[in-house]
């Protein structure tokens, strides 16, 4: 049984088609990413897998369990994160605070359930809360460190003062600290130069050994060539192509839905 089961999905919006029947999987540890045109239904589909809307019709099985109608926090808490197409931080927090939203679901101790016990543990820390604060501050310290000088001598500063890269570089930490089974990459390297995509591509290479499950959206088709286990292909809603990079690569429909003529992808869609 895979991870992932997506079967059948569709999102209407107003009579728009913005994802229609679409059906994907992914084992676990394998590498699967969705690329298409610009329109073509990708981020409205990673928004429906991981809870920040609900799908028309159609369902999302994770391990087994159905996930069709739960809030976006109960899918964190199975293990599945993500980032997004638009990179968000929050500006005033630190890089390191920026990191560590995203520990929310992991905590147990300093994580009361009702708003007096919040504050009651904010004030008066127990020695457990300390203790589990202490422990999720070294794993985001050490996720954070991952990415050398990029962003380690910028701990404590805040997101606002970071280039655009870094942000996207934050926002992968803070994805990564939740510790999931399940991670979707929403392109990771869009805005960045060639040696900051050379060194994101080295990241999630990274990712991908250590046999994270990734579904990743990017349209720099040399990097999906490059990493992915298998690539589905979107355009106006629907799933029209899925195989092997290079079988996918060189699909007439695929082409056509690119260039809307026949000839090869270019390296950057």
């Amino acid at each position: 049984m895979a991870l992932l089961e997506v079967r059948e999905l569709s999102r209407h919006f107003d009579g728009v088609l913005a994802v229609d029947r679409v059906s994907l999987s992914a084992e676990t540890g394998e590498f699967v990413s969705v690329i298409g045109p610009n329109g073509a239904g990708k981020t409205t589909l990673f928004n429906l897998i991981t809870g920040t809307d609900q799908p028309t019709a159609g369902e999302i099985t994770f391990d087994g369990e159905s996930l069709v109608g739960m809030p976006p926090d109960r899918f964190a808490s199975r293990g599945i994160a993500r980032t997004f197409q638009h990179g968000r931080v929050f500006g005033n927090l630190s890089v390191l605070d920026n990191v560590l939203v995203g520990a929310q679901t992991r905590r147990r101790v300093s994580r009361p359930r009702h708003l007096v016990g919040e504050l009651l543990i904010s004030l008066l820390p127990t020695p457990q809360a300390r203790a589990e604060e202490k422990h999720l501050r070294e794993e985001a310290e050490a996720i954070i460190a991952q990415f050398g000088e990029r962003l380690t001598p910028r701990l404590h500063d805040s997101a606002n003062s970071l280039s655009y890269a870094n942000r996207r570089r934050v926002e992968i930490a803070r994805a990564l600290v939740l510790k999931p089974r399940l991670l979707l990459l929403d392109e990771p390297t869009a805005g960045m130069n060639l040696t900051e995509t050379a060194e994101m591509l080295e990241f999630i290479r990274h990712l991908k050994l250590q046999g994270l499950t990734i579904l990743l959206i990017e349209h720099k088709l040399s990097l999906v060539m490059e990493l992915s286990d298998r690539v589905v292909v979107m355009d106006n809603g629907q799933k029209i192509a899925e195989g092997l990079p290079e079988a996918v690569r060189n699909d007439p429909r695929v082409i056509e839905a690119y260039l809307g003529h026949k000839g090869q992808p270019e390296a950057t869609v």
